[in-house]
């Protein structure tokens, strides 16, 4: 058994048709997308199919999606974090449901993985939860040691439809190849990281990973399809 998750509440507004093909998902909370309605909605949706919810919070940088690093103090990026945070136990408390994990987004989510400091921040943030609470982190990253010296929780995460470098970081959105595409390319990708426990990088290496949960974006156009594809043809190999 494995859990597939996807980061949802981010305006595409195709939670409906994701949110039955998910044991998990991640939903924004404000920082790069995200409003009290479109965070209802997700909470919703989870609760009907059973799905573990997540807080997704960002850079405060809607403009460019949260996907470019921002220069900003701790005490700064804590205190956005922490409302993100807040913003979405709000909603949760309304509607009875109960956070299951903080995953961060885009830039936030790569710089955490590399620099002790913006790890340590989210780490902090985090402890505005009144409960405890798992930390989505790449395998062998900063955050996840950070993480662990303060007795939090982890679940290794590992993309289904982005491509690694050798150092198992993403490859930048910039180059041609970042994210994949093709059905049958997400299933192989995904199926070596379950069978194999390594990932294929962009350069054709076999590098070893862990992942307790594999994710697809959801505001990538193809994510109903690749779902949908990846589903099938793990539950045909006796993998839910």
């Amino acid at each position: 058994m494995i859990d597939i998750n996807a980061d949802l509440g981010e305006g595409v507004g195709n939670e409906a048709a994701l949110m039955p093909l998910l044991s998990s998902c991640n939903i924004a909370c404000g920082g790069h997308a995200g409003t009290a309605t479109t965070m209802e909605t997700a909470v919703n949706l989870a609760m009907r199919y059973g799905v573990k919810i997540g807080a997704h919070p960002s850079f405060p940088d809607i403009e460019n999606f949260g996907r470019r690093e921002m220069i900003m103090s701790h005490e700064a990026l804590r205190g956005s974090i922490e409302r993100q945070l807040q913003a979405l136990l709000t909603v949760l408390k309304t509607c009875g449901a109960t956070l299951h994990h903080v995953k961060p987004h885009g830039a936030l989510y790569n710089k955490a993985a590399k620099d002790h400091d913006t790890a340590s921040v989210i780490i902090e943030a985090c402890k505005c939860i009144p409960t405890s609470v798992y930390i989505y982190v790449p395998y062998k990253s900063v955050i996840a040691d950070v993480a662990r010296a303060h007795g939090v929780p982890i679940r290794y995460e590992a993309f289904a439809d982005r491509n690694y470098n050798s150092d198992l970081s993403l490859v930048s959105r910039l180059e041609p190849d970042a994210v994949i595409t093709d059905e049958e390319t997400v299933f192989q990708h995904v199926y070596q990281m379950i069978s194999e426990g390594r990932v294929k990088t962009l350069k054709g290496e076999k590098v070893s990973i862990k992942a307790d949960t594999y994710c697809i974006h959801g505001d990538q156009p193809e994510a109903v399809k690749l779902l949908k594809g990846l589903k099938t043809r793990l539950t045909a190999l006796n993998i839910s």
